[in-house]
């Protein structure tokens, strides 16, 4: 093949001059993969209140069902009201006999999710695009984090003093934990389970997704 076969078939294509495009790896695929459930951190590295702000900014720029906007966000760190969170919510229902977090692993900084109305179908739409973007938000500064469901309402609401309700609760931190996706088909566990000090987490294959 004669020398610049492919730069001068690319001009002769797209034309004299125009920039190539560098191919490059697809960064979303790769921040989705990082973006795992953590349940277990290092308690050496402390959250600070600016970068949970970096975090719940992504809402100024994500889509809300008719645009209500109803989701408000309340930052807790380490020096400012962890311990209340901490134990007032439950993580690895899956794994009951491990009494997750690990002791030496807790998360200590959190961003309570509230809503301004009661909670509906769409408010709950709201809620999933808000976490994941968020969350993927955190993976992407080099942080994880983990959206909690199981928690008691009425405690952490009166003992944050929260002037709405909590619909949930993302913890942030360093993850400490070694994650693996197994695939799986339609028919087998979903459950995720630890072996040998890893946590897998089985997803159904995606031949199987499409109807």
């Amino acid at each position: 093949m004669a020398d610049n076969y492919l730069e001068k078939r690319y001009e002769e294509v797209f034309g004299k001059g125009r920039t190539k495009v560098k191919q490059v790896g697809h960064p979303l695929d790769e921040l989705l993969k990082k973006n795992r459930s953590h349940r277990g951190y290092n308690i050496n590295y402390k959250v600070s209140r600016t970068e949970l702000e970096r975090i719940v900014a992504v809402n100024t720029k994500i889509p809300s069902a008719c645009n209500q906007q109803v989701l408000r966000f309340k930052l807790v760190t380490h020096d400012s009201g962890a311990d209340a969170v901490l134990r007032n919510i439950r993580m690895g229902a899956a794994l009951p006999e491990l009494h997750l977090p690990l002791a030496g692993t807790e998360p200590e900084a959190f961003i309570v999710v509230c809503s301004t109305k009661p909670e509906n179908k769409l408010i709950d739409i709201d809620l999933g695009i808000a976490a994941q973007s968020m969350l993927l938000k955190a993976v992407e500064m080099g942080l994880n984090g983990i959206i909690i469901g199981a928690f008691n309402h009425e405690n952490i609401e009166k003992e944050l003093g929260l002037p709405y309700p909590a619909i949930a609760i993302l913890a942030i931190g360093k993850g400490a934990e070694k994650i693996e996706l197994t695939p799986i088909s339609e028919g087998e566990s979903h459950a995720y389970y630890r072996k040998e000090g890893v946590h897998y987490v089985p997803k159904v294959k995606v031949e199987e997704l499409v109807l």
